[in-house]
């Protein structure tokens, strides 16, 4: 098998930049019997030729194939509702990334001209009122997030302005770590709507001082609004040499 080799018998494989090659799950054409003969030998040549890392991604579908995989020292890298990633070493203690281990959400200040900031209750919650916010979507935007978040618990629209603050949660949901981003977002309306109503049981407009000075009031959320009152944040911005990036992504300075 030479380096700029894609195919190994019926596997379709991509080698990527650091000496392992990733096989590509969407032509497997073998039974079970074939695939396990074929990965055993795709393991041999691999090995002899000193790779480090053999990737196997496998559809919800191809399940019967991962007790084959994990009998040939497979290990589960990655999983998503509909897919599994797994991966073997070829060469003991080769650096492998590590897996998606935190999620990501957002937390809004949103303030209007009549100097008050919007809270939101959520049901099944007994911090009181709190700042709009959630998770972030896989692939979602931080500022599309910050819009989508208060629109859905609000009905209020929001441009996002600034990122004020940064949390970070161990352990948290599915005991992964949380990254909790915290911006202001202006209001571009003021009149409450909750969408959704299965999570937020009401939303109100507050007096910031009368807020600020509420003993009930959950302390971390006071002192965010605070921070925001003096700070303006970390701003976004675009630079003209990612323009034709195919990236998403977004700068905050």
């Amino acid at each position: 098998m030479q380096n700029d080799a894609l195919q190994y018998k019926t596997f379709f494989l991509k080698e990527d930049k650091y000496n392992g090659f990733t096989l590509d799950n969407k032509k497997i054409i073998c039974d079970k019997k074939d695939f396990k003969k074929n990965i055993e030998e795709l393991i041999f040549t691999l090995t002899k030729e000193k790779r480090k890392l053999l990737w196997i991604p496998l559809d919800i579908e191809q399940s019967s194939y991962i007790p084959i995989l994990t009998k040939l020292g497979f290990t589960f890298h990655t999983c998503e509702k509909n897919k599994i990633l797994l991966v073997k070493e070829l060469i003991q203690n080769s650096i492998i990334p590590t897996a998606s281990n935190h999620t990501l959400g957002v937390g809004v200040v949103v303030f209007n001209d009549k100097n008050e900031v919007l809270l939101v209750k959520e049901k099944y919650s007994n911090m009181g009122f709190k700042l709009p916010g959630g998770h972030i979507d896989d692939g979602e935007l931080i500022t599309s997030a910050v819009s989508r978040e208060v629109k859905e618990e609000t009905g209020i629209d929001v441009v996002f302005e600034s990122i004020v603050s940064l949390g970070h949660f161990f352990p948290h949901q599915f005991n992964q770590s949380n990254l909790y981003i915290l911006c202001i977002a202006k209001a571009l309306s003021s009149e409450i709507n909750i969408q959704d109503t299965h999570e937020i049981l009401e939303c109100k407009w507050i007096d910031i001082k009368r807020y600020i000075n509420d003993e009930d009031a959950f302390a971390y959320n006071k002192e965010i609004v605070k921070i925001a009152l003096k700070q303006k944040g970390l701003k976004q911005k675009e630079f003209d040499s990612f323009r034709n990036t195919l990236k998403n992504y977004e700068l905050f300075f």
